[in-house]
């Protein structure tokens, strides 16, 4: 049986028939919500999440989730359907961000072993003193190190890791691939460790 969600009665009916556990009922009323759902994805993707997930990969997972959970619906129209769904791909949207951000923090902090210094000491290792003092003799001696790399070198990592750049990001500014990009900054990262390594003043 071929269900049709255009209208208000057609939409009660496949409601209905979704609740009653016809997973065809189900996927109609959500493929009727997928326009809506990719225009607030797109709205909230910003540009370091790009080369991580598109908005299209947010709703397929709110899709799954919704599948998954939708004895917790229980709204009565399409409005109130739209706003449950736009709730569960925001709570993705932020789990995106939390992942990846957090991940590139530690990224840097595992490579590098030193604090941000562009963004607002984030990686600070605690609130004392001494622990201040530490963080900006670290901070010096990045600036320092820094300063010794190749121009290129130096550019990517302040996009990839002070910016917050994306490698497609970075790619286009350098005319280069993505991967090309990853790559170089990956080169980049190592010749900052061997310069920090032999025993600069942040040792």
């Amino acid at each position: 049986m071929a269900f049709s969600c255009s209208g208000e009665a057609e939409f009660s009916r496949c409601l209905e028939a979704a609740r009653a556990g016809s997973p065809e009922a189900l996927g109609r009323l959500l493929e009727m919500c997928r326009p809506y759902l990719l225009g607030v994805g797109n709205q909230q993707l910003e540009m370091d999440l790009q080369a991580k997930a598109g908005a299209s990969d947010l709703v397929q997972e709110t899709f799954l989730e919704a599948q998954r959970g939708f004895s917790g619906f229980h709204g009565a129209n399409e409005t109130e359907l739209l706003a449950w769904l736009r709730q569960i791909l925001l709570n993705n949207f932020a789990n995106l961000r939390r992942h990846y951000r957090d991940t590139d923090k530690r990224e840097l902090r595992r490579e590098v072993a030193l604090n941000d210094p562009a963004a607002d000491n984030q990686l600070a290792v605690g609130d004392s003193p001494s622990s201040h003092a530490q963080a900006q003799e670290r901070d010096a001696a990045l600036h320092r190190a820094l300063q010794q790399l190749p121009e290129q070198s130096r550019l990517v990592i302040q996009w990839r890791n002070y910016e917050r750049c994306s490698f497609e990001d970075i790619g286009k500014r350098l005319g280069r691939s993505p991967e090309a990009a990853r790559k170089l900054w990956v080169r980049a990262i190592e010749q900052l460790q061997k310069i920090l390594e032999p025993g600069d003043a942040a040792s």
